[in-house]
C-alpha cells in the first residue's frame, strides 16, 4: 500500500505537470524561440508521458493484487465463519443462496476493492490539482470549474443513496435464484420420478422475472448517473472553452495558455468520469458489503469454550494405551427446535440416563421420537434448553468443541462423499494420518484388496455422492465402509451408530455388522436402532416416545419381562413396530 501511494502521486505529478510542457512548446513555437529548446520540450514531454503510463499499469497491478488478496481472505473467513453457524441457520439458508453470498457477493468487491484506490483516490487527487492549477492561471476560471466538479460530485452522491438499496434487492434475488436452482438440481431424480418439471420451471420463471424487474430497477439509476455526468461535463467544457477564449481575446491569456485550459478541461473529464464508474461499483459494493456484513453479525447459539476443562487436549488413554471410553449422562434434558420455525412441543422433555463407560446403550422409539435429537446434542450441534449433558462428569459446555467432537466419532446410514481422492475422503484431508495406518485400518476392515483394486490406490479422486457417474463413484455397502474407516481413524471413545446397515444387501450387511463390533470394543457406543439385529448388542435399551422416556433398563432383564414395551416389540417384530 505504501508502493501503491508512491505510484499514485508520482504519477498524478507527472500528469499535471506535462500540460505546462506543451504551453512552453506553443509559447515558444508562437514566439520564433530556437529550435532545440522545442526539441528538449517534446523529449521531456515524451518520457514523462512515458514515465506515467508506467506508473499507471504498476498501480493497477498493486491495486488488483491487493484487492484480490483482500477478497479471497474474505472468502475464506465467511467460509469458515458460516460452517461455524448453528444448523437452525443452515436449514433455512440453502447452499446455492450461501455460494452465491460467499462468491458472488465478495466478486463484487474484489473489482471495488481494486479499483478504489486508483479511481477515487488517485483521479481525486488529480481533480483537485487541476483546480488548484485553474486558479493559478485566472481565478475566474478556477472558480467557474471548481463549480462545475462539485456539482457533478453532489449529484452522483444523491444517486448513489437511491441505488444502493436497489442493488442490495438485486443481489438478494440473485441468491434467491442460485439457491432455487442448486436444490432442483440436487433433487432432478426425484423431479423427473414425479413429473414435476412444469413446477420446478414455473418457479424458476417466476424467480428469474423477480430477479429481471429488480436488476433493470438497480441499472435505470446506474445509467441515469452515466447521462447525468455526460451532461454535466458539455455544460462544464463549454464553460471552460468560453472562458479560454474570452480571456485569449481580451489578450490577458497567450495562445498556450488558453490551449493549456482546455487541455485541462479534457483532463478533468476523465478524472470525473472514472469516480463515476467507480460510483456505480460502489453503489453494487455497498449492497454486498450491507450483506456480507449481515453474515458476520449473525452469532452461533452453541458458543466454543477454548479453554477445556480436560486439560490434555488430546485423545486420552490409559496406562496401558487403550482409549478411555468415557460415560455419558443426560440430567433432566429438555430441548425443543422452536428456532426453526417449529412449535413449542419440546421435542426432548427431562430426558435422564446414565451410561457407564465401555457400555453400549440402545435407543429405541418410532421416528420423531428424539433419537437423533439426542446424538445432535452429545455432537453440540444444539444445546439443551434445560438440564445437563456430562461426558465424564463434565458438562458439555465445559469442554471446548474440538476436544468433544474429537472424543465422538458417529456412523450414519447417509455417508458425505467430497470430490477429492480416496485418502482425503478417509482422513478428513488431515495429513498427519500416515498411509500406513491407513493401511492397518482397511485391513482390519478388509478394504484393502478394494483399496489396491483401484487404479490410483489411495490417490484414486472419488466423486462426490454415492453411485455418481463420474469420477469413481462407491456403492452404498463401500461408502459405508468407508465411513467406519473413518471413525477407526479418528479413533473416538464414544461411537454413535444410527442404523448404518439398514439399506444394504446380506453380504455387506455381515461385513458392516462385522465392523460394528469391532469399532464398539473398548468404546463407549450409542446405537439408534431400527432392527432387532442392531439392538442385540446393547447392555442397556432406552425406549422414546414423544420426546420422553417410557422405558430404560438392561437389555436381557426387559426382554425377559412380558410387562415390558420391548418385549411387546420383540414379540410384534421391531422393525414393524417401530414404523
Amino acid at each position: 500500500m505504501a508502493l501503491l501511494a508512491v505510484l499514485l502521486l508520482a504519477g498524478i505529478g507527472l500528469q499535471l505537470v506535462n500540460p505546462q510542457i506543451v504551453r512552453f512548446f506553443i509559447d515558444t513555437a508562437q514566439a520564433g524561440g530556437p529550435q532545440s529548446a522545442l526539441n528538449k520540450a517534446a523529449l521531456v514531454f515524451i518520457v514523462f508521458a512515458m514515465a506515467a503510463r508506467g506508473m499507471a499499469l504498476a498501480a493497477g497491478y498493486l491495486a488488483a493484487a491487493t484487492g484480490w488478496t483482500a477478497t479471497n481472505t474474505l472468502r475464506a473467513d465467511l467460509t469458515l465463519h458460516l460452517l461455524n453457524l448453528d444448523l437452525p441457520f443452515h436449514k433455512t439458508h440453502t447452499p446455492g443462496e450461501l455460494i452465491e453470498r460467499i462468491d458472488g457477493d465478495v466478486s463484487t468487491l474484489a473489482n471495488f476493492f481494486s479499483q478504489f484506490p486508483i479511481k477515487i483516490l488517485a483521479n481525486g487527487l488529480l481533480v483537485a490539482g487541476i483546480l488548484v492549477l485553474f486558479y493559478r492561471e485566472d481565478w475566474r476560471v478556477g472558480v467557474g470549474l471548481t463549480a462545475y466538479a462539485v456539482l457533478t460530485l453532489f449529484a452522483l452522491g444523491a444517486l448513489q443513496k437511491a441505488a444502493v438499496p436497489r442493488w442490495r434487492a438485486q443481489r438478494q434475488a440473485d441468491a434467491e435464484l442460485f439457491g432455487f436452482v442448486e436444490e432442483r438440481i440436487s433433487g432432478a431424480e426425484e423431479i423427473r420420478a414425479a413429473g414435476a418439471e412444469p413446477y420446478a420451471m414455473h418457479g424458476l420463471y417466476r424467480l428469474l422475472r423477480d430477479l429481471l424487474t429488480r436488476t433493470r430497477a438497480a441499472m435505470l439509476v446506474s445509467h441515469v448517473t452515466y447521462v447525468l455526468n455526460n451532461f454535466l461535463f458539455v455544460i462544464g467544457y463549454a464553460l471552460g472553452l468560453s472562458l479560454g477564449a474570452y480571456l485569449y481575446s481580451q489578450g490577458q491569456v497567450t495562445i498556450g495558455t488558453a490551449y493549456l485550459i482546455v487541455y485541462y478541461i479534457g483532463m478533468l473529464a476523465s478524472p470525473l468520469n472514472s469516480i463515476r464508474e467507480q460510483a456505480e461499483d460502489w453503489q453494487q459494493a455497498a449492497a454486498s458489503i450491507g450483506r456480507t456484513a449481515d453474515l458476520l453479525r449473525l452469532q452461533p447459539q452453541v458458543l466454543d469454550n477454548p479453554k477445556s476443562k480436560i486439560e490434555d487436549q488430546k485423545p486420552r488413554r490409559s496406562p496401558s494405551g487403550d482409549k478411555i471410553a468415557p460415560a455419558v449422562t443426560f440430567d433432566n434434558v429438555f430441548f425443543s427446535y422452536r428456532d426453526e420455525g417449529t412449535d413449542d412441543n419440546p421435542a426432548l422433555r427431562a430426558v435422564s440416563f446414565h451410561l457407564e463407560p465401555g457400555r453400549v446403550l440402545g435407543l429405541l422409539g418410532r421416528t420423531g421420537s428424539g433419537k437423533t435429537t439426542i446424538s445432535r446434542l452429545l455432537f453440540r450441534l444444539y444445546d439443551p434448553t434445560g438440564g445437563s449433558i456430562r461426558l465424564e462428569g463434565i458438562d458439555l459446555r465445559d469442554l471446548s468443541l474440538a476436544d468433544l467432537r474429537r472424543q465422538i466419532g458417529m456412523v450414519t446410514q447417509d455417508v458425505q462423499l467430497f470430490r477429492a481422492t480416496v485418502r482425503d475422503n478417509l482422513t478428513f484431508f488431515d495429513r498427519r494420518i500416515g498411509d500406513d495406518q491407513i493401511e492397518q485400518i482397511m485391513r482390519n476392515l478388509r478394504l484393502w484388496d478394494w483399496v489396491q483394486s483401484l487404479h490410483r490406490g489411495l490417490d484414486t479422486p472419488l466423486a462426490a455422492g454415492v453411485g455418481a457417474s463420474q469420477g469413481q463413484g462407491l456403492s452404498a455397502g463401500e461408502a459405508q465402509l468407508l465411513a467406519f474407516a473413518r471413525v477407526f481413524l479418528h479413533d473416538p471413545g464414544l461411537v454413535i451408530l444410527d442404523e448404518a446397515s439398514s439399506r444394504l444387501d446380506p453380504a455387506t450387511e455381515t461385513l458392516l455388522e462385522r465392523a460394528v463390533d469391532r469399532l464398539l470394543e473398548g468404546r463407549t457406543g450409542i446405537v439408534i436402532a431400527h432392527r432387532l439385529r442392531t439392538v442385540q448388542r446393547a447392555d442397556h435399551l432406552l425406549i422414546l416416545a414423544d420426546g420422553q422416556v417410557v422405558e430404560s433398563g438392561p437389555r436381557t432383564q426387559l426382554a425377559a419381562d412380558p410387562t415390558s414395551h420391548f418385549y411387546h416389540l420383540l414379540q410384534t417384530g421391531l422393525e414393524e413396530a417401530l414404523q
